[in-house]
């Protein structure tokens, strides 16, 4: 049965997907075009094990979705507003990164 997600589950499941640099990298890959598994473990640089366990990390937080092709299957955002939203979200934090109002930032980790 498909469910709505609250904005709360749905803002966590793109966190989620983004607290691992692998995953940000296969968004970030993903936005630029859908791809075959193995062309993205090879842009990446990681095994085929490694990338099917995030694929499915993204595909259960209904990120990226599997599309069959033939014999294969090619991987794509699930919607296309993802990839703004991803564009939207690394020039905010590239801007807000400029700025930084806390003293202690360096020392805490934070900001």
């Amino acid at each position: 049965m498909l469910t709505i997600a609250t904005e709360v589950e749905v803002l966590a499941r793109f966190g989620r997907a983004l607290a691992d640099p692998i995953r940000c990298r296969l968004l970030l890959a993903l936005r630029e075009a859908p791809a075959h598994p193995s062309d993205l473990a090879d842009r990446l640089g990681i095994s085929r094990t490694r990338l099917s366990n995030h694929l499915a990390c993204l595909r259960d937080c209904g990120l990226v979705i599997a599309v069959p092709v033939g014999r294969r299957t090619r991987y794509e955002l699930a919607d296309p507003r993802l990839a703004h939203a991803l564009e939207d979200l690394r020039a905010a934090v590239v801007a807000v990164e400029t700025d930084r109002t806390c003293a202690e930032a360096d020392e805490k980790g934070c900001c």
